[in-house]
């Protein structure tokens, strides 16, 4: 909880510098905020908070996590300068929005009953869909905003509803005092029917279909740095939250849940993939790419061993290092062509050779191509799965086969064309250059070497 009171006040400073006309100061209050969490994330918890356990929980796995989103924002923050340049009258208000969003994303990663689930959530909501229409004068940017708003408020009733079912039935928002109920009532009706409406809303969040449509819109519409976070920290958010949930609370009736988390599963990694072949944007494409890993990390849940909280917090990471790579070339390409379309890069690679090999290789480490981060994860969750949903993995193959495509036609974009479309006199700035080595050095090494991911995060 040191970790969560660290970001919040970082927020609120961040926040109350625009008041005095210092919002270009918010980004690096909210670096040096993210650093000193960051430390204090490697620290045993401070016994004071022993009397929240019942609500919070800073366990090992929290830590874990907190620490793979703090890093991740930290990332994007840097970015930030030259992505927000064009908001410099509220830019104090944005990043103090992420911080509050990361503080929701924090209270999901140790949650210990039903009501504290509910108030991440919606502390992780309610400033992504303020920060998705920050493009005020773009009507995509306000359409991704008020959609967003508005499937997430459809999400926000079925997730309430759940809730009211579960305790309805066991009495008690407790997860412990839940799954001790399920085991012994499996068959409640009630109870059941809670779970899957729990199970929908937060299949929402994290964008599995059928519950995926706003995501392409709201990817799309979004400034590109609000994208990045919700494809990165807000997945990872949002998946261990579900993961907790379901492996805690709703264990008891795992056979009564776990078939229809198959066919969302199935119906995502095709659709997903099928759809993303279809785009000739490179941000609806990436929107598509976010809705198919969705289906990948929903492997998880099958075949389960004790390594598999492990194997999630893996793969999450390699992801989010490849969302930051990608979108970090995507922001820089955005700012000069003022578009996303496949066409936009062309040529990239002869005038930004190291942005563009940042964008390439973190699009084939989330195809899964060997030597990268992103094979390892998926190498992890595909051999975990096997031995529970063998058809799931045959068709989470088929899907990522089907990815090289989409991904390829942006690397050949970058590097196959001949003349560049970009002026010499257009260069990166040098904290872009520092970023795109970090993760192409992140990616490649821990695709190398997979168990130095454990002795970084202290393991």
């Amino acid at each position: 909880m040191s970790v969560l009171i660290i970001v919040f006040l970082t927020a609120v400073i961040a926040l109350f510098s625009g008041v005095f006309e210092q919002g270009k100061f918010a980004r690096y209050i909210g670096i040096l905020g993210l650093i000193i969490a960051l430390y204090v994330s490697f620290m045993p918890e401070c016994s004071f908070f022993d009397h929240y356990k019942h609500m919070y929980e800073y366990s090992a796995n929290a830590a874990l996590f907190t620490k793979i989103s703090i890093v991740t924002t930290l990332l994007l923050f840097f970015l930030g300068g030259f992505a927000f340049s064009n908001h410099r009258s509220h830019q104090s208000e944005l990043y103090a929005l992420m911080l509050f969003a990361l503080v929701g994303g924090i209270v999901l990663f140790g949650y210990q009953n039903l009501v504290t689930m509910f108030l991440g959530v919606e502390i992780l909501s309610i400033p992504l869909y303020v920060m998705a229409g920050a493009n005020k004068t773009d009507l995509r940017s306000n359409e991704a905003s008020i959609k967003y708003f508005l499937m997430g408020a459809f999400a926000t009733g079925f997730l309430l509803f759940g809730i009211a079912f579960i305790y309805g039935s066991a009495g008690s928002f407790d997860l412990y005092k839940i799954h001790d109920f399920g085991v012994a009532n499996a068959s409640n009706v009630m109870f059941i029917l809670g779970v899957l409406l729990i199970l929908c809303a937060l299949a929402f969040k994290v964008a599995l279909a059928p519950f995926h449509m706003w995501s392409p819109d709201v990817y799309a519409g979004s400034p590109s740095l609000i994208t990045a976070f919700m494809a990165s920290v807000v997945k990872i958010s949002g998946f261990f939250a579900l993961f907790r949930l379901m492996t805690i609370g709703f264990a008891g009736v795992t056979h009564e849940w776990i078939n229809v988390l198959g066919v969302f599963l199935i119906i995502t990694l095709l659709l997903a993939n099928v759809m993303g072949l279809a785009q000739t944007n490179a941000k609806r494409m990436l929107a598509y790419s976010s809705v198919s890993h969705a289906g990948y990390i929903g492997l998880v849940f099958f075949g389960m061993t004790s390594l598999s909280t492990y194997n999630l917090a893996f793969y999450l990471f390699a992801y989010a290092l490849s969302t930051v790579g990608v979108f970090m070339c995507l922001i820089w390409v955005e700012k000069l062509k003022r578009e996303t379309s496949f066409g936009a890069f062309k040529g990239l690679a002869k005038t930004e050779p190291l942005l563009a090999t940042a964008a390439a290789i973190s699009m084939l480490s989330m195809a899964g191509v060997p030597l990268t981060a992103g094979f390892m994860g998926k190498f992890a969750l595909f051999s975990q799965a096997m031995n529970g949903a063998a058809f799931l993995v045959l068709v989470a193959v088929l899907g990522s086969a089907l990815s090289i495509a989409y991904y390829l036609r942006l690397i050949i974009a970058m590097f196959f064309f001949k003349e560049s479309t970009f002026k010499s006199s257009e260069k990166v700035t040098l904290t872009y250059n520092i970023v795109a080595v970090f993760v192409i050095a992140s990616i490649i090494i821990l695709g190398v070497f997979p168990d130095l991911f454990a002795k970084v995060f202290g393991l």
